[in-house]
């Protein structure tokens, strides 16, 4: 399998260097230039397949400028886009070739998220609180927590965001060493005297290139069909 990683930030560059070694898998930056547009000597280079016909992926973990070149590229070859950006263009798009919506690549938040989808109307009357929490630069209410709330029928409006490292620290008990990098979710469900609170936490960026080697390894065992699948079907499939 040939893996591209298209994406001039942090989580690009972590699955440059740190994606699971695997027999067979070449993981390569993504070929554009510094505006995300293919340089003249790269299409004969992209339009080499592995030797064995593995399947070719490209991973889009960037701002969005690489995707015409990235969707072109995928249209003509057959390649697997595999979209890790909250929010994408490609949500709403039909395309002739597959493409695999990730707005989380860990593993256990994604099996948390899959039962959420599938449970999270048990709650409605219930009144429900969600409060997230990441580092202070990220200025998005993150694509995770918007997801929670539709599952459990809160309006995205509703979720309460905690950027300030001294309630991070306080309120959250979330480590000073894990405030420039961590993901944190707590649920509160009241029902008059019942209450039931689910927390999740990310710590650092250890789980992300290595969800992101299972979901490639679920790609090369599994054929896809050309169209749009989100990251829960594989859940639900027993992939992952």
């Amino acid at each position: 399998m040939r893996v591209y990683i298209a994406g001039a930030g942090k989580l690009a560059s972590e699955l440059r260097d740190g994606l699971p070694p695997q027999a067979g898998r070449e993981v390569l930056p993504w070929p554009g230039d510094p505006a995300g547009a293919l340089t003249d000597a790269l299409p004969h280079a992209l339009a080499k397949t592995p030797a064995d016909n593995a399947p070719t992926v490209v991973v889009h973990a960037g701002s969005g400028r690489e995707l015409p070149a990235i969707t072109a590229f995928c249209a003509r070859t057959g390649a697997v886009l595999v979209e890790l950006s909250t929010g994408s263009a490609l949500e709403h798009t039909e395309a002739g070739f597959p493409i695999v919506l990730c707005p989380n690549t860990n593993i256990l938040m994604l099996k948390f998220m899959a039962m959420l989808a599938r449970s999270g109307s048990l709650f409605q009357g219930c009144a429900v609180q969600l409060t997230e929490s990441h580092q202070a630069g990220k200025t998005s209410v993150p694509g995770t927590a918007v997801a929670m709330a539709e599952a459990l029928g809160l309006p995205a409006a509703h979720i309460v965001s905690v950027r300030a490292p001294a309630e991070q620290m306080g309120r959250l008990g979330i480590p000073e060493a894990q405030l420039a990098r961590h993901a944190f979710h707590r649920i509160q469900i009241e029902d008059g005297a019942c209450a039931l609170t689910l927390e999740t936490r990310v710590q650092g960026d250890a789980p992300y290139a290595a969800g992101v080697g299972q979901i490639l390894d679920a790609i090369a065992q599994h054929p896809l069909a050309a169209r749009t699948y989100a990251i829960n079907e594989f859940i639900e499939l027993g992939w992952l």
